[in-house]
């Protein structure tokens, strides 16, 4: 069931959460997650935005700190197949995946300089390419900073005192998970303008061209870790994670829900 409601001109649409491994994912199309990010973005207050995967919410099996971020954030979008399937293992459902790749991008390119953007995270000069990438595609698009930054708690007064100059309305944060949103959880009541703060992964390193996404085809048929474990085969922990223990993972809690 969904309630709609009106926040300025804005239709936003409050769809229900399915739960996966006790972690609130919500059920939300590409394009009703932009209508909610236009939204917070229109009504002010300070929002958390997540987009969890496979591999994150095997993490957050181990690490209470950050599954506590995960269930306390304001949204949090299926970022990987493997959150679909096991909503669907769960008789659950999740209607696509939203991506952080593709929601930074549609959302960057509606916005102008009422809402400026700060880029933060990444490798150096990769924020800068990717605001450049950003910007080329939508002119109208303010973006107020840049900053590689570090996630490391002495860094901290330096990245909030530069994002509170700058004063942005968004923030993207590129730290990798989790610590990109802890950092946020623990930092954005001191970030005095950002009204919605988003936690994205690699990001910006598509975006810059530094890393290749895997092909539309490949991804539509959910294929897209065995591309990423081609490009970079360093990751095969991670995959392993998201690939292997998640399904485990999901399997085993649903046998003992049904064993309740």
């Amino acid at each position: 069931m969904k309630v709609i409601f009106r926040i300025g001109d804005i239709l936003l649409s409050m769809a229900s959460r399915v739960h996966l491994l006790g972690v609130p994912v919500d059920a939300l199309t590409r394009s009703e997650a932009l209508t909610r990010l236009l939204g917070f973005l229109e009504s002010g207050g300070k929002h958390h935005v997540m987009t969890p995967n496979s591999e994150m919410l095997v993490e957050s099996r181990k690490n209470p700190k950050f599954r506590e971020v995960l269930q306390r954030s304001a949204l949090n979008f299926p970022d990987s197949q493997g959150l679909l399937l096991a909503a669907r293992w769960t008789r659950q459902s999740l209607p696509e995946r939203v991506t952080g790749v593709d929601t930074v991008q549609m959302l960057c390119a509606t916005l102008d300089e009422r809402h400026p953007v700060f880029l933060l995270g990444a490798g150096h000069g990769i924020a800068e390419q990717a605001s450049e990438a950003l910007q080329s595609r939508n002119p109208r698009l303010k973006i107020v900073g840049t900053f590689s930054g570090n996630p490391r708690r002495e860094y901290a007064r330096e990245i909030i005192a530069g994002i509170n100059v700058s004063r942005p309305h968004l923030l993207f944060v590129a730290f990798g998970s989790p610590q990109q949103d802890i950092w946020i959880a623990e930092h954005l009541p001191e970030l005095s303008s950002v009204r919605v703060a988003m936690g994205v992964g690699g990001t910006f390193d598509f975006l810059a061209g530094i890393q290749k996404r895997a092909p539309k085809f490949v991804r539509r048929i959910g294929m897209e870790w065995l591309w990423r474990f081609i490009q970079e085969p360093s990751r095969w922990k991670r995959i392993w994670m998201a690939v292997i223990v998640f399904p485990w993972l999901i399997l085993r809690h649903a046998k003992t829900r049904a064993d309740e």
